[in-house]
């Protein structure tokens, strides 16, 4: 009997073994894809300013083209190899699934439904919001109660949908919906007046409001409904890949906790004096070589893209039209809510 359960014990340890095996080769195809390609495709929203959007200049710019940008310079070396593939909010998972891209960063909101049933994983929360309304000014409309009975503007396959019907149920109020897809013709469909309102995540509807042309005939109620941590998705099952794209958001926020930024990163680099900070620029350690990338792959994320901070002031901070608060987006030891996981 004593021999049957060695054996037995063998064999799982074998198959074991083989599953492991089997699982890294499949877990080595994104990052060797990409690596070959050199190019990471990245989806994106088209015109969500301060998040991702097309400037003037016709140049890409945002917070969540910025996360594609840090992991383009930690996995190619270089920021500027994205190739943006330009997603709705109907098509997203989709295009990611398929392949059509290898990171969905688009102010994307993880749910469970999201993480069992899209082929999908999430990485980490790049940004905490929640969802609000807003309405036409000269309504006088000042808290949700006053939508009852509204016309909203709504985009399918949103966690707004749900959160609306949620929370109206629950205070007996109703509404009619205009179903529209596309942003453009959703929010222009709002200004014309097809809709009372219209709900989102507040910082969506905040960045709309500044390209309308009368930002100040339409208001944004005090009412926030929902947690909606934003953030980057990956194809699913693919550990490495997965690991790479939370990692490189992680250093990002860890340099803003060190001090480390885009301006003195190559000197503390060369300073060597303090063992978190020479772990995260790669001057010591290797765990580079554990996500199958070089040892200064965050190094190169933040000399390119810079911390969280110059991330967050450069394209929502108070210098900007959208000039938004750190609030929840604020580092733990500040009060707020990221925290990134220790680069050790």
């Amino acid at each position: 009997m004593r021999y049957k359960k060695k054996a037995s014990r063998m064999m799982a340890v074998s198959t074991l073994l083989a599953t492991t095996v089997l699982a890294g080769e499949a877990q080595a195809g994104l990052l060797k894809e990409v690596q070959e390609r050199d190019t990471l495709r990245c989806g994106v929203s088209s015109d969500k300013a301060g998040f991702s959007y097309l400037t003037d200049d016709g140049e890409w710019a945002g917070l969540d083209v910025d996360l594609c940008r840090a992991v383009a310079a930690a996995v190619l070396g270089d920021a500027a190899k994205v190739e943006y593939v330009v997603t709705t909010a109907k098509n997203r998972f989709t295009a990611l699934a398929s392949g059509e891209v290898d990171v969905l960063s688009r102010s994307t909101t993880w749910t469970a439904s999201r993480d069992a049933n899209l082929g999908a994983d999430f990485t980490t929360p790049w940004f905490f919001d929640g969802q609000g309304f807003m309405t036409h000014a000269e309504y006088g409309i000042d808290s949700v109660e006053g939508l009852d009975g509204a016309v909203f503007c709504l985009s399918p396959g949103t966690t707004s949908e749900q959160n609306l019907e949620d929370y109206f149920g629950r205070r007996g109020l109703t509404y009619e919906a205009v179903v529209i897809e596309k942003s453009t013709e959703l929010y222009g469909a709002f200004q014309q007046g097809r809709c009372d309102a219209i709900t989102n995540d507040v910082t969506g509807l905040a960045a709309r409001r500044t390209l309308f042309s009368d930002p100040e005939a339409f208001t944004l109620l005090p009412e926030v409904i929902s947690k909606e941590p934003l953030g980057a998705y990956v194809p699913q099952g693919d550990a490495q890949w997965r690991d790479i794209v939370t990692w490189t958001a992680f250093a990002l926020m860890n340099a803003e906790e060190l001090g480390v930024t885009s301006q003195n990163a190559e000197e503390l680099r060369e300073d060597g004096k303090r063992p978190q900070v020479a772990r995260l620029l790669g001057s010591d350690g290797k765990i580079g070589e554990r996500f199958g990338l070089s040892n200064d792959w965050a190094y190169r994320a933040i000399v390119q893209v810079g911390n969280y901070a110059e991330v967050f002031e450069r394209n929502v901070g108070a210098e900007t039209p959208l000039k938004f608060e750190r609030g929840h987006n604020r580092l733990w030891t500040d009060g707020g809510l990221l925290y990134p996981a220790p680069i050790r």
